[in-house]
């Protein structure tokens, strides 16, 4: 077996595979090295959703000018120096693939100014060009064109510029709330989408979300442990129908942790409805030693050396302050103007705790994951507790409706079955009267019908709806007043792609301003609808939401409105009415409401002689 040495334009295109996938991976490579240059300013633009064109502009220290070809070099960095510092990282960037493994799927120029004088280093699929003076001015911008000109196959399959657009859009969010202390101008197309000033994390979290998220929200810091945990909770009413919401920075870094987010988790647990999450944008300070950041191609997650310790910190603090207990104290910064915490719900004066450090921590037997006033929560000792009830985005992606879809089949096969045994000849029933206003009763040889009117009209609706559906035949109703519906970068993106299935059902949305849309018609059948919920079960399952599971949701809903449309039990029927229900079931004893419940019994003449004793 022939061994082959791989040269450098082969083995930096298989590390951009692993490092840039997409647009986005681009852009946050970039920044990282802006924000570790020590830039104050940093301008990122793109155009066709970072395909064409993506530039990212600082004012930080620059690079020198017989630097710039290092600059190109994979695993060239000035961030480490031996292996040692892998276990201090302290930058955003360390492994030196990033800037190479662009360069050899894109054009590609740096310029920089260090000093006094600027040049300027080209590359186009990674063959570098010449070094040649520049007019830039202190700092470094680097410029990507066309990417992936050169990999085709990784080409076809980028998303669309919306999509991709987005998903940038997203990490610079992150970006501005990760450094709200660097000034960020974020534009696509030439239209700014997002700008800040470096004045602190209050205004970066006004201009992400805006200024009305502020007063659903509690200030928090705390020191616990040896970690410091501090930023931005939602109250116990607000919020948000997916983790889009949901920022968490473990030393400056963005990333998705499992261990730290089953810990917020559980404590909204009890404030919290189905299908809804908590808003947090939340700062995580540890010691460098003690989490390893090199665990993921695109450093998006991080391990730490102890998560018991972690769980319990962030669980405790987040559990005190939106338990509005004694500890809340130490650990508000700043309450919400609707939900503040006052000294008066403590029975002692707020104290100062003294700092524990992380090893005096990891020493203890046991540590605080309980609360005064709450039930204790065993501690566990072997087992991960992020594992207890640990969010897992495989999981969500999965489709279970498809992967059930078989037995689904298999029940609706066996239910039509059954249906179709029960069904009758609709004119040999001879209606007898009603019970309690309620139920229904037909006659039909030896053979009694019992029938809940309520359940009975309630399938006969939903079937008329659901057809509708089917055959987008749905009229739609104008709306007195317009509903306004505001979306971060993914929300927008998702709904972008899904508006055609929405306006076909009979809604009436277009886009009205930034990542804003406005409904002017919903379907006629669904007039009344709370809008607020549908667009949030939606939202909750943006992740993995197809068509199919659109039209689901749209059941559901034409389910409540089939309920309310309904005659209710108790409403008495004239015995015209009630021919004129079991007419329209036409026979189909074998009726369900849209819930499940039967909406039909049978009785035998030989089941109401038992019941009476006349045979055995």
């Amino acid at each position: 077996m022939k061994i082959n040495v791989l040269t450098a334009d082969v083995y930096n295109r298989i590390a951009a595979g692993e490092v840039i996938d997409r647009p986005y991976s681009v852009v946050k490579e970039l920044v990282e090295n802006a924000v570790d240059s020590g830039a104050k300013e940093i301008s990122v633009e793109i155009e066709r959703g970072g395909k064409s064109l993506i530039r990212v502009t600082d004012n930080g220290c620059g690079i020198e000018r017989d630097e710039l070809p290092h600059a190109y070099l994979p695993h060239a960095t000035s961030k480490i120096c031996s292996a040692e510092d892998l276990f201090r990282v302290t930058t955003l960037g360390f492994r030196g693939e990033a800037v190479a493994s662009i360069a050899s799927v894109s054009r590609m120029n740096i310029a920089s100014n260090s000093g006094e004088e600027g040049y300027s280093l080209a590359s186009e699929g990674g063959v570098m060009g010449e070094i040649l003076p520049s007019s830039a001015a202190k700092g470094t911008q680097v410029t990507v064109s066309d990417l992936f000109f050169n990999t085709p196959a990784r080409l076809k399959f980028l998303k669309s510029d919306t999509q991709e657009e987005g998903d940038v859009g997203n990490m610079m969010a992150r970006f501005l709330l990760s450094h709200p202390e660097i000034s960020f101008t974020y534009s696509v197309n030439g239209k700014i989408r997002y700008r800040t000033f470096g004045d602190g994390l209050e205004s970066a979290l006004a201009a992400v979300y805006g200024r009305e998220v502020l007063s659903n929200c509690l200030e928090i810091h705390a020191e616990k442990h040896g970690i410091s945990l501090y930023g931005y909770i939602g109250n116990r009413t607000f919020s948000k129908p997916n983790r889009t919401y949901q920022s968490l920075f473990v030393n400056g870094r963005y990333v998705v942790n499992q261990t730290v987010g089953a810990a917020i988790s559980n404590a909204y647990a009890a404030y919290l409805m189905k299908r809804q999450y908590p808003f947090y944008v939340l700062f995580l300070d540890v010691p460098p030693e003690i989490v390893d950041v090199n665990v993921h191609p695109n450093k998006a997650d991080v391990r730490f050396a102890d998560n018991q310790i972690i769980y319990g910190s962030v669980y405790s603090v987040v559990s005190a302050v939106l338990d509005g207990n004694s500890r809340a104290l130490e650990y508000v910064a700043r309450p919400s103007s609707e939900e503040s915490i006052s000294p008066a719900r403590s029975n002692a004066p707020a104290a100062s705790t003294p700092t524990m450090s992380y090893e005096q921590a990891k020493s203890e037997l046991a540590f605080d994951v309980s609360l005064a006033g709450r039930t204790p929560i065993p501690r566990p000792v072997k087992e991960d507790p992020a594992m207890l009830t640990v969010h897992s985005p495989e999981a969500e992606q999965r489709d279970f409706f498809e992967e059930n879809r078989k037995f689904l089949l298999e029940q609706q096969s066996a239910r039509e079955q059954r249906a179709r045994q029960e069904r009758v000849d609709v004119s040999s029933l001879v209606y007898k009267g009603e019970l309690f206003r309620t139920y229904l009763f037909y006659e039909c040889g030896d053979v009694a019908y019992l029938v809940d009117q309520h359940a009975a009209h309630e399938r006969l609706i939903y079937d008329r709806l659901c057809n509708r559906l089917e055959r987008r035949e749905g009229m739609s109703q104008p709306m007195l007043a317009p509903y306004i519906l505001e979306l971060n970068a993914q929300e927008f993106d998702f709904f972008n792609r899904n508006l055609p299935v929405l306006n076909e059902l009979g809604f009436s949305i277009e886009e009205f301003g930034e990542r804003v849309f406005k409904v002017t018609a919903v379907p006629a059948d669904l007039v009344g609808i709370d809008l607020y919920a549908f667009f949030s079960d939606v939202l909750s399952s943006m992740e993995s939401l197809r068509a199919i599971r659109l039209n689901d949701l749209l059941r559901d809903k034409l389910a409540q409105s089939a309920c309310k449309a309904a005659v209710k039990g108790g409403e008495p029927l004239t015995e015209k009415e009630a021919i004129a229900l079991i007419q329209q079931t036409e026979g189909d004893m074998g009726l369900q409401c849209p819930h499940g419940r039967p909406a039909v019994v049978k009785l035998t003449k030989k089941e109401l002689e038992k019941l009476f004793k006349r045979v055995v």
